[in-house]
């Protein structure tokens, strides 16, 4: 059997389509498509079944991703061990975030840092994209994650807090209690449903003045003193810290929420998209650890 037909094979079943392998081993299309056919030949079955919308594994090449990806990945891992130096990873990761999430940028940033010749293309935006059909390696998804063909990694659990401008504050005065968010201004955050705070035990439904699924725009309006809204704590803490926000019924909590990083479950992940998770991970776990010790 040709190794370097089955490497190839291998890739076009990680990334979805012969065109995204034959980019990320950085061969002529042409060439990835004539050796998978003579791969197929060789062993006289269908490994893929092509369309315009990409490939997918029949059942025979199931069972050979299923054996061969062990066999290359442990070769990966062996190669990278001999060089004994993880800088040399190189290739392109395809990655999913939600708007304005930016304590993510910086992450990122750190990641190349350390892994200066792996390219990263960032897909930003509120619909929940397929991991598959839009050739994402990683995606990052706030809330629970109940999806049966994706492998989820959870990184952090927060809370979102409501917050107004001091400003806001002296002018109405101190909310004394849940339902007294019904004489503010308030904005939400909505994806076409309508908001609803979850505070403590009580919900309410505040008459807002400003709808959006954008936080950052929510924060202007909260520093310009219009409205009380909720904000995820890292577009919240500097503006508490610098005191041009203060949390507002700091005894009525939000609902906790989760980050989780997902990745597809048939997909055995490659060398960057390991070293993306555990770097990942890790950041998070330092950020954490440094807040903790400097409270």
């Amino acid at each position: 059997m040709d190794f370097n037909a089955v490497r190839m094979f291998v890739s076009v079943a990680q990334t979805g389509s012969l065109s995204a392998a034959a980019e990320r081993l950085d061969i002529p299309l042409a060439t990835l498509s004539r050796r998978i056919r003579e791969l197929e030949q060789q062993l006289k079955v269908q490994l893929l079944e092509r369309s315009v919308r990409g490939t997918k594994l029949t059942d025979s090449g199931i069972r050979l991703y299923e054996h061969a990806s062990r066999g290359i990945e442990a070769l990966v891992e062996g190669e990278l061990a001999v060089l004994n130096d993880q800088t040399r990873l190189k290739g392109r990761l395809r990655l999913s975030l939600p708007p304005s999430f930016e304590p993510w940028w910086e992450v990122l940033a750190a990641f190349q840092r350390q892994y200066p010749q792996v390219q990263v293309s960032v897909h930003t935006g509120a619909r929940r994209i397929d991991l598959i059909e839009d050739g994402v390696d990683v995606a990052l998804r706030v809330g629970m994650i109940s999806h049966e063909t994706m492998v989820a990694r959870h990184l952090i659990t927060y809370r979102h807090v409501l917050v107004a401008s001091p400003a806001l504050i002296e002018q109405r005065g101190v909310p004394v209690s849940v339902e007294a968010l019904h004489d503010y201004p308030c904005g939400v955050f909505t994806q076409g449903r309508q908001g609803v705070w979850q505070l403590g035990d009580k919900a309410i439904t505040p008459e807002a003045i400003l709808s959006t699924n954008d936080y950052a725009h929510l924060r202007s309006r909260a520093l310009a003193g219009d409205l009380v809204t909720e904000l995820p704590p890292f577009l919240a803490a500097t503006a508490i810290h610098e005191g041009t926000l203060q949390a507002v019924l700091p005894d009525h909590p939000l609902p906790e929420q989760q980050i989780n990083l997902l990745y597809p479950s048939h997909r055995h992940p490659s060398a960057i998209v390991r070293a993306y998770l555990a770097f990942a991970q890790g950041y998070v776990e330092y950020l954490a650890n440094v807040s903790s010790t400097n409270r």
